[in-house]
């Protein structure tokens, strides 16, 4: 079976830093799986906040994020108390919707990994365009 593979992006916009917890840890003693997309989930909400927004207000009050892809490389293990950090730039910006890009390393990378979002009005349950408010900020936060 062929492997997807993840590429490191030349740029990352935004940063955050977490450090595991016990809970994180899975039976085998390192980063579970599941703990890594939620610590990303973490991490795209802080993004989101920082640009004065929300997963559910991309700034005009009506549209939202859903989410239609994922990916994930693993590249190294992480363990209790591991501190590390997770890039995140936005790219492939479309019609409807944009892809994430995560790198998450401590002194390596510990994975790669690519969400698709789709812009998503929930009142009226469908796919929508990226909303201009979206598109200023991420121009300012470039800049």
């Amino acid at each position: 079976m062929p492997r997807i593979k993840l590429i490191e992006q030349k740029e990352y916009e935004f940063h955050y830093t977490v450090a595991l917890q016990p809970r994180d840890i899975n039976y085998a003693g390192h980063l579970g799986n599941d703990t890594l997309i939620s610590l990303v989930g973490a991490a795209r909400a802080d993004m989101f906040r920082s640009m004065g927004m929300s997963e559910l207000d991309l700034g005009d009050g009506q549209t939202g994020i859903i989410m239609s892809e994922l990916a994930v490389n693993y590249k190294a293990e992480a363990f209790m108390f591991d501190e590390f950090l997770i890039d995140t730039h936005i790219g492939e910006l479309g019609r409807s919707g944009f892809r994430l890009f995560h790198r998450v390393t401590k002194k390596t990378v510990i994975a790669l990994i690519e969400t698709g979002l789709s812009t998503f009005n929930y009142a009226l349950k469908k796919v929508v365009p990226v909303p201009e408010t979206f598109l200023k900020a991420l121009a300012q936060q470039r800049a």
